[in-house]
């Protein structure tokens, strides 16, 4: 079975080379995905910020050294993404705070999106109390719109097993949302 061509290997190319404009594409094509990942993988945007960043530094250190064709860079992307968040989530149960850090928010006023914004949280927090492994397939899936035949390669598990467990996230979510109906 032959494989897709990497729709990012020519951007790779250019990267390696140190062209500025692929630079600038590659960030503009992958940037708001990766936050995105990260922010619901970990519910913390400053730490999001931090794991992009340095997801984005090993990408360009990786570019000069990337072989075409033996993974997708999106996948490699991803995969990166999800270690540097399981490292900070595994850290945290580590290091116990006796209070949460002050925060400010930098959110619309209080009375703007006021229902939204707790649905928003409640479903927030909701998936954040979902083991790391349903978590990390609901977000894959739901929130990085990947595929079950990739999401589940990315996993390292059968798309059955993926399926199994979405199928489990999913059941939790609801169970744990059931009020809000």
């Amino acid at each position: 079975m032959a494989t897709a061509p990497d729709p990012d290997e020519e951007l790779l190319t250019r990267v390696a080379r140190g062209d500025p404009a692929a630079v600038r594409a590659l960030m503009a094509r992958k940037l708001s995905r990766i936050n995105g990942l990260a922010v619901r993988m970990l519910g913390d945007a400053t730490e999001a910020e931090d794991v992009t960043q340095e997801v984005f530094v090993r990408a360009w250190r990786q570019a000069e050294h990337w072989k075409p064709g033996v993974a997708k860079f999106d996948t490699w992307l991803h995969r990166v993404a999800l270690n540097l968040c399981y490292d900070r989530l595994r850290r945290r149960r580590e290091i116990p705070t006796e209070a949460p850090p002050e925060q400010i928010d930098e959110g619309p006023a209080p009375d703007r999106n006021l229902e939204a914004a707790d649905v928003g949280d409640r479903v927030a927090a909701a998936l954040a109390r979902l083991p790391d492994r349903q978590r990390e397939a609901i977000v894959l899936c739901h929130y990085q719109e990947l595929g079950n035949i990739e999401a589940a390669a990315l996993m390292g598990v059968s798309v059955e097993a993926l399926e199994s467990l979405l199928s489990r996230g999913r059941r939790a979510l609801r169970a744990g949302l059931s009020d809000m109906r």
